[in-house]
């Protein structure tokens, strides 16, 4: 039940995401989440952080006419002994230009630690390490 409903939860997180509604996107976070990646010297933190960040992306590929859709695989989803959940999964970002042809754009492995919030999850933590990518 568990695995179902964090896979639940990435699916409604992951359109938010593609369709650039990034204020709610970021309302899946802890208020004092964290999000980090091996390509940034420091995390964002916090709700309006994190929105903002996706907000100039958001309206960067809109103005370009482009798409990205967000893929998740391998999913491991491991409970704590605090309650939290500990999850691991690949991210594929495919992206679509105006006019062109679906390519990959990113591949990922992300490690996060979600929290309860009633009948889902908030992300406390989300990091993010790019394929290919050296410090």
């Amino acid at each position: 039940m568990t695995y179902a409903r964090v896979q639940q939860f990435y699916a409604a997180q992951m359109r938010l995401l593609d369709d650039g509604k990034a204020e709610e996107w970021a309302a899946t976070f802890t208020e004092d989440g964290e999000f980090g990646q091996d390509r940034r010297p420091a995390p964002r933190r916090g709700r309006l952080d994190i929105g903002a960040g996706l907000r100039r992306a958001a309206d960067a590929l809109a103005e370009r006419g482009a798409v990205r859709r967000h893929w998740l695989g391998m999913l491991t989803v491991d409970e704590r002994p605090d309650g939290t959940l500990h999850t691991r999964y690949y991210a594929l970002v495919i992206e679509t230009p105006r006019g062109g042809v679906a390519a990959l754009h990113l591949s990922t492995a992300v490690d996060d630690v979600l929290v309860r919030h009633g009948d889902s999850y908030l992300v406390r933590s989300r990091y993010v390490v790019h394929d290919g990518h050296t410090a």
